[in-house]
């Protein structure tokens, strides 16, 4: 069967399908507004009169390709081609800045490339154990590991941990506003139809990082390059010993983003948190993340593609997405009579190892597209702001009246971008807020869902092993935030004096 499974993959017209939908999933998640579910979601109907392993195969391609692309605007523009490169901005930005464009692609390439290795090995050999694992995680777990990341996110706030929570629980707040999860009751409505919806995530995001950004390189005008050009490219742009660095680093974040992958419901971008979060907690250079930090980039991009694979097994072991994008994938199988479960692997046991094929060849497809495309990727830096700030408006606008064809998206970038803006005026991090949004709808569910199967109580939140064990460590994380806070203002102080 696996040999069966491995041949059926390896003709001639199921090898294009997969190369073609690496680069194109590549383009979409590069390209801002577009995201990889928005790519699999547009090729879903095109699927449709081809044999399953061909359909799911251009899926799968899309879906690698379009998880990995979005390092690249994430990188050079500082604006994240998807939710899950919001933390690569973090120092892949500013190493551009230092002229360091190459190694920051060359690592970000490497690194998802082998943090999609990695989950497809535990997707190959332990999914069903980890899908088992996965089922004793409910409404107080969920809760737990939502809270757990959003103290994660205060450790990005900067310098200033009283202005990272402002920007949390701001875009925390934002989250309240539409129909209330599980109820349907509509808050903060304010009489617009158009927000019963809520806000979108990506207009939001567009906003935050795309429009604020041109607002800050409109103001500057032509009196500063920010842009620098960045040197010739040798290899993939990093020594053998900078990547023999990140070894460790790299199998925290493998592991992490595997393993959160696996757990419904949460996706790529709190992977990314997670993994980050703790990369700095562990690093023994914390200072230099945010700065242009090897060992941030590594782990961002490590965690966001560890968690393609874990998200598949719940998929294809219980029937169960993982994130967005593999809830429109089980739609692809459902198309061509698939019924992802137990019972795939003993019913459709040669289509199952066809996909683990096709997912390893998108991974070598994603390498060798990046890695040829970088010193392409690089040149943006030496586009004129002129003639590169109206192409990435125009980006922006058609990628955020595209998600639901309304001007009401566009409206709401523009508001994001102004506010962003502001923030980024008062030094205020417009990072957290955007994390904040998106934790804001799991924490708020969850504890809802808790409640209503504690019949009100709060305590069983604290006595469950799991959810018990994470707000502990949410507690001690905060503690020891404060106490490394008000130590690092004393020492100021004393030597201010």
């Amino acid at each position: 069967m696996i040999i069966e499974g491995i041949m059926s993959v390896l003709g001639l017209q199921t090898i294009l399908l997969v190369f073609g939908g690496t680069v194109l999933g590549i383009l979409f998640g590069s390209i801002p507004g577009i995201t990889v579910t928005m790519g699999v979601a547009l090729f879903l109907p095109v699927t449709f009169s081809m044999t399953p392993v061909n359909g799911i195969s251009l899926l799968m391609g899309l879906y690698i390709g379009g998880t990995s692309g979005g390092l690249i605007s994430a990188i050079l523009l500082s604006i994240p081609g998807t939710p899950a490169s919001v933390c690569t901005c973090f120092d892949g930005t500013p190493m551009a800045k230092k002229g360091e464009a190459g190694k920051a692609l060359g690592l970000g390439i490497v690194f998802s490339f082998l943090g999609g290795i990695f989950s497809l090995i535990v997707l190959y050999f332990i999914s069903p154990i980890l899908a088992k694992v996965a089922l004793n995680f409910a409404s107080y777990e969920y809760f737990a590991i939502g809270i757990f990341s959003l103290t994660l996110v205060s450790t990005m706030s900067g310098k200033s941990l009283a202005k990272g929570l402002f920007s949390t629980l701001l875009g925390f707040s934002f989250t309240f506003i539409g129909m209330a999860p599980i109820t349907a009751f509509p808050r903060f409505t304010f009489g617009i139809k158009a927000l019963n919806g809520g806000i979108s995530l990506l207009p939001a995001l567009i906003g935050l990082f795309a429009v604020s950004q041109l607002f800050e390189e409109t103001e500057v005008g032509n009196k500063v390059i920010d842009r620098p050009i960045a040197p010739k490219i040798k290899g993939f742009g990093f020594s053998l010993k900078e990547f023999l660095a990140q070894k460790y680093n790299f199998l925290r974040s493998a592991v992490l983003g595997t393993g959160i992958g696996i757990l419904p419901g949460l996706g790529g971008a709190i992977c990314s948190v997670v993994s980050y979060g703790i990369a700095k907690k562990q690093s023994k250079t914390p200072e230099l993340f945010g700065t242009g930090s090897s060992e941030g980039l590594v782990a961002s991009e490590t965690a966001n593609n560890a968690s393609t694979g874990g998200a598949l097994v719940p998929l294809m072991t219980l029937g169960i997405p993982g994130d967005n994008t593999t809830a429109i994938l089980l739609a692809g199988f459902m198309i061509h009579g698939i019924t992802p479960g137990p019972l795939l692997f003993e019913n459709n046991g040669v289509l199952v190892y066809g996909i683990f094929t096709a997912l390893m060849l998108a991974n070598i497809f994603m390498l060798i597209s990046s890695f040829g495309g970088m010193r392409v990727f690089v040149k943006i830096l030496a586009v004129p702001k002129h003639v590169l700030l109206p192409i990435v408006l125009t980006l922006c606008v058609f990628g955020s009246y595209g998600l639901n064809n309304r001007m009401f998206d566009v409206w709401t970038m523009l508001f994001f971008g102004i506010l962003g803006f502001i923030m980024k005026k008062f030094e205020i991090p417009n990072t957290p807020l955007l994390l904040g949004f998106i934790l804001g709808p799991i924490i708020e569910t969850e504890l809802r869902r808790g409640l209503m199967r504690s019949k009100g109580s709060f305590l069983p939140f604290f006595t469950e092993p799991i959810s018990g064990a994470i707000i502990t460590l949410t507690i001690l994380i905060v503690i020891i935030s404060v106490f490394q806070t008000i130590r690092q203002q004393v020492k100021k102080r004393k030597s201010n004096m």
